[in-house]
């Protein structure tokens, strides 16, 4: 694994989710860069992607669960070559293959359009379930919002996971602590939630989510449990990147202006 080639490529994704958000003054820039790390390594580092083939059977499959951070996937896709970056600018926009939420029958690198808050591990276990029926050797990675962990969906799914032993499953909660109307812990207190998700059945590793080795050890930890599924507890800044974005509810759906935007991307580039 090379952390600084990572680190380029995540920098790049923060710097197309702020410039598509504030292109089309609609989005979540504060999800979006929450996860832009963890998107880095598993689409970067991990993932079995065929570029000449994005419906192969035999690839891994990701489901973006909080599908509001629809931006984050984009960015990672341009960069990764999948999504021309012509569509940069055309975020949110009537006719634009880049919609609020990702859509799968717009984009090919997409398996999974999602949007409605838990109901992605669902779709991620069908997935994991349809591999082992069908003897392939793939691998399902999603991340879901700690916010979206209120949904009772999430829980049904996570118990149908461990109940049909989806070793193949591996889940990250993208765990910044805020939400639209802000603090999990004030909303709807989600903790314990390793302890949740153990004892659901399933394998939970916590980690540092901006922390590409401790991403991809996790990933790699992952794949030797047998038996049940993995959830990746990630601790992570909403706003990730962004000094006045971070830790800051209020800019879970807000877009930066063009002001913020270069302050934003002087940040990045700087490595702040």
């Amino acid at each position: 694994m090379n952390a600084d080639l990572l680190r380029v490529h995540s920098e790049k994704i923060r710097e197309k989710i702020l410039v598509m958000i504030t292109e089309a003054q609609s989005g979540h820039p504060g999800g979006s860069l929450s996860i832009a790390d963890i998107l880095t390594v598993l689409y970067f580092e991990q993932m079995n992607i065929n570029l000449k083939d994005l419906r192969d059977p035999d690839r891994d499959r990701f489901v973006l669960a909080k599908g509001h951070a629809a931006p984050a996937l984009y960015a990672t896709l341009m960069e990764k070559g999948i999504v021309s970056e012509e569509w940069l600018g055309k975020l949110r926009q009537i006719h634009s293959i880049l919609q609020g939420h990702p859509d799968m029958k717009a984009i090919a690198g997409i398996d999974m359009s999602t949007g409605s808050l838990g109901q992605g591990l669902s779709a991620a276990n069908g997935m994991a379930l349809a591999g082992r029926v069908q003897n392939k050797d793939y691998r399902v990675y999603t991340i879901l919002g700690d916010g979206e962990c209120q949904e009772g969906q999430v829980w049904e799914a996570a118990m149908a996971a461990a109940h049909y032993k989806l070793d193949n499953l591996t889940a990250f909660l993208d765990f910044n602590g805020l939400q639209i109307d802000g603090k999990n812990s004030e909303v709807m207190n989600i903790n314990p939630i390793d302890e949740k998700f153990k004892a659901f059945g399933w394998n939970v590793i916590c980690i540092d989510g901006h922390d590409f080795e401790q991403i991809n050890n996790a990933i790699e930890e992952a794949k030797t449990v047998k038996g049940k599924p993995t959830m990746i507890i990630a601790k992570t800044h909403k706003g990730k990147g962004v000094s006045f974005m971070e830790d800051n509810a209020g800019w879970h759906g807000v877009a930066p202006s063009k002001e913020q935007l270069n302050a934003a991307l002087k940040e990045i580039k700087g490595g702040n």
